[in-house]
């Protein structure tokens, strides 16, 4: 196939199990592990769990990826299409939420193929945010919720960790358009979000001006409600962070409480991590668990 399904564009000849492109991803579904997972939001863990798949390759490549081993290093399992489908039910059967597709973007023909008979629980687009419209576009009515990553409103923060510095544009045009697809956040009678869009922001360390440009974003494109922002506290200097000082460390106390009081001023509805969540504990074992 020659695939252009993320704004690289790249046109790359992807074989079945040929990699190629700028995610070095063969054309069938490479995953690492699918399980339920319980370290999502509370609306999409729930109490049963999230039915995770998680696959290898990215079309980003952050230069601080908690999961790069998968993400950058090509570590998974081919599948097929076949396969996948067998993977979504027996997480169904676990009595997962819903089915949680973890940085799907490079599979997108792939995950089509194997949604082509709806599942009875909602479909979670778990992505950095880096999507094309036009790709996004092949997803509604399959997909009901999405839960996209808001990294950079900086160009030159985005060209510099994730080599992209298309980044903020392709991202705030994906968002409006998941918003577009799904409406306002509909939740079951458990407090289960059964669809709808949850914005995430990643905080980084020096990156406090970043995150409050993002909560300012959301807060000024959509009417109180319509979708969830979740701020992350999680980080820890994985992937290549050593190689960049100003991010070769920890978050500070003082950095995620400025953020967590910036959130609540601005009254956006959603999701806090405490500083609690900066550990390693957030990675999963990629040991095929589910495969």
């Amino acid at each position: 196939m020659v695939c252009r399904q993320c704004p690289r564009n790249c046109g790359a000849e992807r074989g079945e199990t040929v990699s190629g492109g700028v995610c070095a991803m063969p054309s069938l579904p490479v995953v690492a592990r699918a399980a339920l997972h319980f370290w999502e939001e509370p609306p999409i863990s729930g109490t049963r769990g999230s039915g995770t798949v998680f696959f290898s390759g990215c079309p980003l490549g952050c230069v601080f990826c908690q999961n790069s081993s998968i993400s950058q290093e090509g570590y998974g399992k081919s599948v097929t299409i076949e396969r996948l489908r067998e993977i979504f039910q027996e997480l169904i059967t676990q009595g997962a939420h819903n089915i949680n597709l973890v940085t799907p973007t490079h599979y997108t023909h792939a995950v089509l193929e194997a949604l082509s008979v709806s599942l009875p629980i909602p479909v979670v687009w778990n992505t950095g945010g880096y999507e094309r419209v036009e790709t996004l576009r092949k997803l509604e009515g399959k997909v009901q919720i999405y839960l996209p990553d808001l990294k950079y409103l900086d160009p030159d923060r985005a060209r510099r960790y994730s080599a992209a510095p298309d980044y903020p544009e392709a991202a705030i045009a994906a968002i409006r358009e998941m918003v577009r697809q799904t409406g306002p956040c509909v939740f079951d009678e458990e407090g289960i979000l059964r669809r709808g869009v949850i914005i995430r922001h990643l905080l980084l360390p020096g990156g406090l001006g970043q995150a409050k440009a993002v909560m300012d974003w959301v807060a000024e494109q959509f009417e109180p409600g319509t979708v969830r922002f979740s701020l992350m506290s999680q980080y820890v200097p994985l992937g290549r962070a050593a190689e960049y000082p100003e991010i070769n460390r920890r978050l500070r106390r003082s950095e995620i409480r400025s953020a967590q009081e910036y959130m609540a001023a601005l009254h956006l509805s959603g999701y806090i991590q405490g500083e609690e969540a900066a550990s390693g504990e957030y990675v999963p074992d990629f040991d095929f668990t589910g495969v």
